[in-house]
């Protein structure tokens, strides 16, 4: 696992930690803050802070995120608390849940999909 540090527009500096293509992860996956992942998991992914799943990742399980911006596969339910990106070469089967939803021409999506008032990775409201 690598970390990358990268300025926000805002100036300030995050950490980002990144599973590279060609790591497979059996089992839970958690982390509090940002991750970007290009590999395979089988198990569940919870992340507090914003998710990336690039083209080449893979996940069968679970996905809990903060923000996630998703280009690659999953199947599993994914629940949302803020924002959901399906970029266009993205395949989600499974159940969502999320505040916002975007979803872009090409993108794949078979399952429920709920939209509610935003939710904490845990899965309790969070006061607005």
């Amino acid at each position: 696992m690598g970390f990358v540090q990268r300025k926000t527009t805002g100036g300030s500096i995050e950490e980002v930690s990144i599973i590279s293509k060609g790591v497979n992860i059996e089992g839970k996956f958690v982390s509090q803050g940002n991750v970007r992942i290009d590999g395979i998991v089988n198990g569940d992914i919870f992340v507090s802070g914003n998710l990336t799943l690039g083209e080449s990742s893979e996940v069968r399980g679970e996905v809990r995120a903060e923000n996630l911006t998703l280009s690659g596969k999953v199947t599993g339910a994914v629940s949302v608390a803020e924002k959901l990106i399906l970029e266009s070469k993205s395949y989600l089967k499974g159940d969502l849940s999320a505040r916002i939803l975007v979803v872009e021409p090409g993108a794949f999506l078979e399952g429920k999909c709920t939209m509610s008032e935003a939710e904490s990775v845990s899965g309790e409201l969070v006061s607005e």
